[in-house]
């Protein structure tokens, strides 16, 4: 993807240049609408999804209750998401290359390795999921498989090597897997629905439960922080969609692709999750809210193995698609002269083990209320300070050679801007104090709300004035 003759042989020798990260030529912004639409299907119908709407169930919400929340939180994501993505279509770079802009071209590296970090237990989780559905598979097929324990870690590193080798691969591979994961996804969401739904006796049924919540006061102690786990569910490509939307023929293909894609298909997927996980509590009198331990309690093994296969695809899919690119070139940004896409993608495997992904999907609350809900934390500040430098102060200009060299508008001080940093810092601990101090514990619940408007507030006070202005 060279551009030497867009920026120069000085900006294309640059230490804070290389391929991966350099602006993607008019010539090669090729997506349209409905590629960012189908993106955003692949991305969305997974068993993170999936899982999403079942912990939702198993926490006492009704289906319509599940499904509203669901909707609701990607409609508010969908805002930051389109926002955020403008640089990228108008400029053609990366998520790590447009925030220099806000925090400078060395301090960009601290939102960016926080971004890479979460990305870094997606992709644990993922990988842990589909080695689970590996194992499961095996255990159908070969019931004295479950007399050996350690054929469930055998499973889940035999299923990392293969996303390993997916990466190393390229992005060829990734957009190979793109085409073909969210249809096997889809098929077993409705194999699933399918089935369970007739071993309840229809739809009816299912959709007649009731939540649990007796008061609106104990509906709302879950709901609110619910709704910051389904912000926080896509606030991680809220941030870096710029590494998509770069190849965006224009903002149109970009904003209308996004909107007809994240919504619908997410809600669309969540229903099958809520309503599978409504059919559990009347087949089985408990929630069962992973599809794989349901899948093991099919009686018929060539569908279920036939079901987990598919499972495994798609997962392989979304894993590469939605958590390997943007730590892929965040870790890049570190030192893009030693550290490639590729390499980026293997630092992102091993990270991913060492976050203990088993830990995170313990039971629902570990998923939503602990996982979610505090790295939203985490990223909403980020997003504060984006948006805030971007549309408020610099009103969408940006001076795309300078954010490849030291010296120039972006360097602030030393190539850090410490008052990005400050209000990032800010936003981080006033999301989460709440975790320490039981008093402030609604400051948690609302914590990517929180971190979003504290950070953005407090940056726009200290920087508005002080801003490098361009052309």
């Amino acid at each position: 993807m060279s551009t030497g003759s867009e920026l120069g042989e000085a900006i294309v020798s640059s230490a804070l240049y290389n391929e991966d990260l350099a602006p993607v030529p008019h010539n090669k912004r090729t997506w349209g609408i409905y590629n960012y639409a189908s993106l955003w299907v692949a991305m969305s119908v997974c068993i993170p999804t999936y899982m999403l709407a079942s912990g939702l169930i198993a926490g006492g919400m009704s289906w319509k209750q599940a499904i509203g929340t669901i909707l609701l939180g990607n409609i508010i994501v969908l805002a930051p998401m389109i926002l955020n993505a403008h640089a990228g279509t108008k400029y053609g770079i990366p998520f790590p290359v447009f925030v220099r802009a806000s925090f400078g071209v060395r301090g960009a590296n601290v939102p960016a390795v926080l971004r890479a970090a979460v990305a870094c237990g997606w992709f644990g989780i993922q990988t842990w999921i589909g080695g689970q559905a590996i194992y499961s598979m095996l255990k159908i097929l070969f019931p004295a498989v479950s007399n050996y324990p350690i054929a469930s870690w055998i499973c889940f590193f035999a299923f990392w090597l293969l996303n390993m080798f997916v990466v190393w691969r390229g992005i060829e591979a990734i957009k190979f897997l793109e085409g073909i994961g969210a249809p096997f996804m889809l098929a077993v969401g409705l194999l699933l629905l399918w089935w369970i739904t007739r071993k309840a006796g229809g739809l009816g049924p299912v959709l007649q439960s009731q939540g649990k919540f007796r008061t609106t006061r104990e509906f709302l102690h879950f709901f609110i922080p619910s709704l910051t786990g389904m912000v926080g569910f896509w606030a991680t490509v809220a941030l870096n969609i710029p590494d998509f939307t770069r190849y965006a023929k224009s903002q149109r293909a970009q904003i209308l692709g996004q909107m007809l894609g994240l919504p619908p298909a997410m809600t669309a997927y969540s229903f099958i999750g809520v309503a599978v996980t409504s059919a559990s509590v009347v087949l089985f009198g408990e929630a069962i809210w992973d599809p794989v331990a349901l899948l093991g309690r099919f009686q018929q093994p060539l569908i279920a193995a036939i079901a987990l296969i598919a499972l495994l695809l798609a997962t392989l899919n979304t894993n590469v698609a939605a958590n390997v690119v943007s730590p892929s070139n965040d870790f890049s940004n570190l030192n893009p002269r030693l550290i490639s896409f590729r390499t980026g993608g293997l630092i992102t495997g091993v990270v991913g083990l060492l976050m203990m992904p088993w830990k995170l999907l313990t039971d629902f609350q570990s998923y939503i209320f602990g996982w979610l809900v505090g790295y939203s934390g985490l990223l909403g500040p980020i997003a504060g300070v984006m948006i805030t430098d971007y549309f408020l102060i610099r009103k969408t200009r940006l001076d795309v050679a300078a954010l490849y060299t030291r010296g120039g508008v972006y360097e602030y001080k030393n190539g850090i801007n410490y008052k990005a940093i400050l209000a990032l810092a800010a936003g981080v601990v006033v999301a989460l104090i709440g975790i320490a101090v039981p008093q402030l514990r609604w400051l948690y619940d609302y914590a990517w709300f929180v971190g979003f408007f504290v950070s953005g507030t407090l940056y726009y006070v200290t920087a508005a004035k002080s801003a490098p202005a361009v052309g």
